[in-house]
């Protein structure tokens, strides 16, 4: 009777906690699958494990058995932040190298702070998925006694802001967070801790000359050596007496805070406390010039801090059996603590074994994280990193591409956002909103199953919750395939989804970013078109896109395209598209405008007179900030570490310059790809810059009124060539 009340209130206390957020109680029972009628609310919920560093064992091994059996895992990450800069956002006129540097940045300089995994495996006798979500709060916690900095990460306003608006509970990632290294950082910490650890597990790994380089000329050195010297000639004449005598109460006389008389590896040895490390280096001499038995050992302790000890050793083989047994001890100990700080890279490491098929929602920054945090340095290139993220996982899945991809999702979806709540809200009804009655609709069926009654690390999910996100990207992906004609019920238990010729044409293929109107496959490296994606600007043509960057704040797109219609012509400008308020990509009708326009730049920069001031350009120019460049300029700039919050900050903290860029050799030829400024001029350009007054002879003729309509004629008939040549 007692048992059954503590249970009706240990029940009734979960009920209360999960009522703040469902309209719908939620009672756990033991291994008691709980349907999406029971789990919902407002905003739906499902009983979700939270796992932190304290459960973390036990949950890895309870997942274990859940994905070797799953159908399919979805995964969700919230991490510190998107973007280092509003101009390291994704544009449509990024190229998917660009975009791939974007993402990289973002990877690189954002933490994750919480990753969900939810196994889904589908069960014939009750025709439903049964879904196991987690949520792992994870934190770069520093683990190893490894020489480095501790582990930093940016923390971008608007996403801490929107992380604190869901309750996110940022003192149970700091303190509980599970900490992590990728398969780099164990290499890596293998390395340094093998030698590191066998180096000094003994003095032999000194030579006596190292050790002899130690300088022994203050006073307070000479008083200490020789007062450490008489210390352990005492000491060790106190183990050599007679076997009559009572050895352990005599050595226990020379026990003090820091010289501590102990037994280890059944030898009598002394405990060193307190010394500094130029104290210790003078010990480890004293023991080799004047105590050939006694050896000074170094090893880790459980609490993972060095502990000193010199050690009596009756024999050479003794003390080479000792040395033995004490590097044997450091190689497993080395290989328990890194294995140790591998911590939720286990979970990684799982998922990546089972080759299940994952699921995500517009991943490709999950799946960017999850190979920076678990795997190691990002690729490169596009290419090398989606190619080195299929041999990880073989099999992903991305439900905004699925949700954009099949014509009767989109037509049943409408206008509706392709976000994943609004996806959820309208795709699975039954779970987001199980206090409405749907009748006998087509949904498929999802139950949330736990296997601990009343557990405190099981919770109501909620959005925005690693582990609950988690959970509706699967539960999305389930009503997709229903949608596109995949009948769960006439698969067979050993049936591998991936293989499934309706859903097939879908797997590894992601989004780049949301605005590129590509799709990008996981197996092969390369990009193709999206179907039926509307572009808001004309087709990007990078040949033709010349970036400019510093003008002045005020000037506005029409600003721009006036000022250079009026030098290469009307239609000289397809379209502009603002980086932010001093930097823009333009888009021109000709390849060769790009390098005509950074040629006419850098001329009138160069005049400074009354010739550039009424030259069409002089309204992008005024200042004297402005810079421009090719669109490989763009992506160098892209491509470096720094953040700063302008475009122009950014480029300055570069070092790019126009002028690197004004070569435009042809780099199929043979020889070197670089061409003098001669070479690549025009003649008009050329008659523009012969208008330049010399210096000496400024004051001998005043510029006439004819000079500077010479001036705006040679850029006129730069454009009237470039024309007719069209």
């Amino acid at each position: 009777m007692m048992m059954m009340m503590r249970r009706r209130r240990s029940e009734w206390r979960l009920v209360r906690a999960c009522s703040r957020t469902l309209t719908l109680t939620l009672t756990l029972g033991p291994s008691r699958p709980i349907s999406s009628g029971e789990a919902g609310g407002s905003g739906g919920g499902a009983a979700v494990k939270k796992v932190t560093r304290w459960n973390f064992a036990e949950a890895l091994e309870g997942l274990r058995a859940r994905v070797r059996e799953a159908d399919f895992v979805a995964v969700d990450l919230e991490m510190t932040g998107v973007t280092t800069a509003p101009w390291r956002d994704a544009f449509e006129f990024d190229r998917p190298d660009v975009r791939y540097l974007k993402l990289r940045d973002s990877a690189r300089s954002f933490a994750v702070v919480q990753l969900g995994v939810c196994p889904f495996r589908w069960h014939a006798a009750t025709s439903s998925f049964r879904a196991h979500p987690h949520n792992f709060y994870i934190f770069p916690r520093k683990e190893l006694p490894i020489d480095g900095p501790s582990y930093e990460f940016l923390c971008q306003t608007t996403s801490m802001d929107f992380l604190a608006k869901y309750q996110f509970d940022f003192n149970t990632c700091i303190n509980e967070g599970i900490s992590y290294l990728s398969r780099a950082q164990e290499i890596e910490a293998l390395r340094k801790l093998r030698p590191q650890y066998e180096d000094s597990s003994a003095a032999p790994s000194h030579t006596f000359e190292e050790l002899g380089d130690i300088p022994i000329v203050s006073t307070a050195d000479l008083l200490f050596t020789e007062r450490m010297k008489n210390r352990f000639t005492e000491w060790r004449e106190g183990i050599l007496r007679s076997p009559s005598e009572d050895s352990s109460e005599e050595s226990l006389k020379f026990s003090t805070v820091q010289f501590q008389t102990v037994f280890f590896k059944m030898r009598p040895a002394i405990m060193l406390n307190g010394f500094s490390s130029h104290q210790l280096k003078l010990i480890q001499l004293i023991l080799r010039k004047h105590f050939k038995d006694l050896l000074y050992v170094r090893t880790v302790g459980e609490d993972g801090t060095w502990q000193k000890r010199v050690v009596y050793t009756d024999s050479e083989e003794d003390k080479a059996s000792l040395l033995k047994e004490v590097q044997e001890d450091a190689t497993r100990s080395t290989v328990s603590r890194v294995r140790s700080a591998v911590g939720f890279r286990h979970v990684i490491d799982l998922l990546a074994s089972e080759q299940k098929l994952i699921v995500g929602h517009n991943c490709l920054l999950d799946i960017a994280h999850i190979y920076n945090k678990f795997i190691g340095p990002l690729p490169s290139s596009m290419a090398e990193f989606v190619l080195a993220v299929h041999e990880i996982f073989p099999y992903v899945v991305d439900t905004k591409h699925l949700l954009n991809s099949s014509q009767g999702i989109q037509y049943f979806m409408k206008k509706k956002s392709k976000s994943l709540s609004s996806a959820f809200s309208l795709l699975c009804p039954a779970v987001s909103s199980p206090s409405k009655n749907f009748g006998t609709s087509s949904h498929v069926k999802v139950e949330v199953e736990s296997d601990e009654a009343g557990s405190s690390c099981f919770s109501s999910g909620a959005k925005h919750e690693a582990g609950y996100d988690a959970f509706m990207t699967g539960c999305v992906f389930a009503q997709i395939c229903c949608h596109l004609g995949v009948n769960f019920e006439l698969l067979s238990p050993s049936a591998n989804l991936t293989k499934i010729d309706r859903l097939a044409p879908y797997i590894n293929l992601l989004y780049p970013a949301w605005n590129s109107g590509t799709v990008i496959n996981l197996s092969t490296g390369t990009e193709k078109p999206e179907p039926g994606y509307k572009r808001n600007y004309p087709p990007v043509v990078f040949s033709k896109v010349i970036l400019v960057w510093g003008f002045p704040s005020k000037l506005k797109p029409k600003d721009l395209k006036e000022s250079i219609c009026k030098v290469f012509g009307p239609d000289s400008v397809t379209s502009i598209f603002f980086i932010d308020s001093t930097a823009a990509l333009i888009q021109l009708s000709k390849e060769e405008f790009v390098n005509d326009f950074l040629l006419l730049k850098d001329t009138l920069e160069r005049k400074d007179d009354a010739i550039s001031v009424l030259h069409p350009l002089s309204v992008l120019l005024e200042g004297g900030n402005t810079r421009a460049g090719n669109y490989d300029t763009y992506r160098d700039i892209c491509a470096a570490s720094a953040s700063k919050f302008l475009f122009a900050d950014q480029a300055d903290a570069v070092g790019t310059t126009c002028k690197r860029k004004l070569d435009f050799g042809s780099r199929d030829s043979a020889g070197s790809s670089e061409t003098t400024e001669v070479e690549t001029i025009s003649p008009d350009v050329k008659r523009l810059e012969g208008l330049k007054p010399d210096p000496k002879k400024q004051s001998s003729r005043p510029l006439s009124c004819e000079d500077i309509l010479d001036s705006l004629y040679a850029s006129k008939s730069l454009l009237g060539k470039r024309m007719r040549s069209a």
